[in-house]
């Protein structure tokens, strides 16, 4: 006597006890490909270049901001921009080739007529690529906890600037996972994922300086004050207290520029994002500088602190009342509602790392209609 078996619709036939969950299939992949990046020598020689290059960058600020007051911030500050620097460079490069690579190597298909989707391919490179970027991070944390014992950086500013580099090591790992998927060389993911990398960081300041021309603002009355010295002061010796020295007040007709319409543009460069993200509370305002006298107060802004500071200055467009403060070099006081830009960045840089993660889900789906010539199966 025979016994039939009618498999249920939509069943693929394979065994429960061979089933993944999903999760567990990005598991499987990501456990392949990191043991594949632990194997190679290449790996290690890059993470010792990269040491010994951040640390001769450290060691040499050291030196040069070693009579600066507050060289603590100012070294974290560099130490950060570094990093993120860095890693938009090495980021690329350990995720563009994860996926036609393996199509070049004939092992993608391997994966393919397994029980895994596309989709957990996809999450499995993508994590071992930002894991793998993430142990560059971790090397450059005995600097960045030296320049944290310098003092002058709250353990909230030091946490969000790590936080935000790893998230930005992960949208970049996310960019060339996804075109990795949609290009069908290895060199070509590369070189097109440096540009889309190279656009996020240059081109939105190259767009932002070209729309300087439209956003003009002719013959505005500005109000222009200063301090006036007597005639008769000698520079040579002490001036009089500014205290004692009377502000005097014009009005000007000049041209503007209406940079709160176009500051968006600046949005999803990664520079802005990591420094606008960070909150500076470092006992003073951002860009607020004291007399360079008064060695208690007088502080000099690091280099992501003075990116969030012009960034917040053009999001409060033109200035058409200068004060005797902002003109001796107090700072512009900003209002206190604005939003910051971070956040919006985010929302760009992830939405273009989602769309190309999507596509490259749809270009790995099997069996495929259509493959270009030459291409490898196994």
């Amino acid at each position: 006597m025979s016994v039939s078996i009618a498999e249920q619709p939509g069943s693929t036939g394979a065994s429960p006890d061979l089933a993944l969950t999903y999760w567990g299939g990005v598991k499987a992949v990501f456990g392949l490909e990191m043991r594949q990046r632990l194997r190679a020598r290449a790996w290690y020689i890059m993470l010792l270049v990269w040491f010994v290059v951040i640390g001769l960058v450290f060691l040499l600020a050291s030196v040069t901001t070693a009579a600066t007051f507050g060289s603590g911030a100012i070294l974290f500050d560099l130490v950060v921009g570094f990093v993120l620097f860095f890693g938009l460079l090495v980021a690329p490069g350990l995720s563009a080739n994860a996926v036609n690579g393996d199509r070049a190597a004939g092992t993608l298909a391997i994966l393919q007529i397994t029980l895994l989707t596309p989709g957990q391919i996809l999450w499995g490179k993508w994590l071992a690529s930002w894991v793998a970027s993430l142990a560059f991070l971790l090397v450059s944390t005995p600097f960045i906890f030296w320049a944290l014992a310098l003092g002058g950086v709250n353990p909230a500013e030091a946490f969000v600037s790590l936080l935000m580099l790893s998230v930005e090591l992960g949208i970049v790992s996310a960019i060339g996972i996804g075109i990795s998927a949609l290009a069908n060389r290895p060199l070509f993911s590369i070189v097109t994922t440096y540009m889309v990398v190279a656009l996020l960081g240059i081109g939105t300041l190259i767009t932002f300086g070209l729309s300087y021309a439209l956003i003009e603002e002719e013959n505005a009355e500005v109000t222009y004050s200063y301090l006036e010295y007597p005639a008769d002061t000698d520079f040579s010796v002490t001036p009089p207290p500014e205290d004692q020295l009377e502000c005097v007040t014009q009005t000007q007709i000049q041209t503007v520029h209406h940079t709160e319409r176009t500051a968006w543009l600046l949005a999803a460069n990664p520079f802005v994002i990591v420094a606008d993200a960070v909150p500076y509370g470092r006992g003073f305002d951002v860009g607020q500088m004291s007399e360079p006298t008064n060695a208690d107060v007088y502080r000099q802004p690091g280099i992501m602190e003075s990116i969030s500071e012009g960034v917040r200055y053009l999001q409060a467009g033109p200035d058409y009342d200068i004060t005797c403060d902002e003109v001796q070099g107090y700072g512009r006081d900003l209002p206190e509602d604005r939003f910051p830009i971070w956040p919006l960045g985010l929302v760009l840089q992830s939405a273009l790392a989602g769309g190309l993660l999507w596509l490259g889900q749809r270009k790995l789906v099997t069996p495929a209609r259509r493959l270009a010539q030459g291409t490898r199966i196994a």
